[in-house]
């Protein structure tokens, strides 16, 4: 390190790494969030979630349609989704969390929010809501892990007939 800069500064090098590394998430992190609030949002609780949408999805922006039907299941499946939404949302704020270590960090802390990143990415990605017995598919060819690769490839099915003719009613 440049002798000038070691002595303008009495903090050890390890500690103003770490202070440029949470700067530089917290620049990232806050480059998601304006993107999902200028999405469409009925109240506070349902900006969060859309914010919370951008960050763990690592997409600007989302579907609005299937937005409000993730965050209606959620919400349904799990009474108190909205408010820890609002939750984890200051969290990440707050503590300037890596959206890489989100999942990692409450876990490690055995946090009551941990279940939410993996609701919500299950959500977006695979289109699903709960588990076992009770899940439910609310999105197939629209979920994200269909869209990622929607130039190429079509979401498989067993239906008889083209793409996606599944989806209408039979004549």
């Amino acid at each position: 390190m440049h002798q000038s800069l070691r002595q303008s500064d009495s903090r050890p090098a390890s500690i103003r790494r770490r202070h440029l590394l949470a700067g530089f998430v917290g620049a990232y992190t806050a480059t998601l969030v304006p993107w999902a609030l200028a999405q469409p949002a009925t109240d506070d609780r349902h900006s969060a979630f859309l914010a919370l949408s951008a960050i763990i999805a690592g997409r600007q922006s989302l579907d609005t349609g299937m937005a409000d039907r993730i965050f209606k299941a959620l919400s349904d499946e799990h009474a108190g989704f909205p408010d820890a939404a609002v939750a984890l949302l200051k969290l990440i704020e707050d503590r300037k969390i890596d959206p890489m270590q989100l999942q990692k960090t409450l876990d490690d802390e055995k946090s009551p929010l941990a279940p939410m990143p993996r609701q919500i990415a299950t959500a977006w990605f695979l289109g699903v809501i709960g588990s076992g017995a009770k899940a439910y598919v609310i999105a197939y060819e629209h979920a994200l892990n269909a869209q990622f690769v929607a130039d190429v490839l079509k979401p498989p099915t067993y239906a008889y007939g083209p793409y996606g003719s599944w989806t209408r009613k039979p004549l």
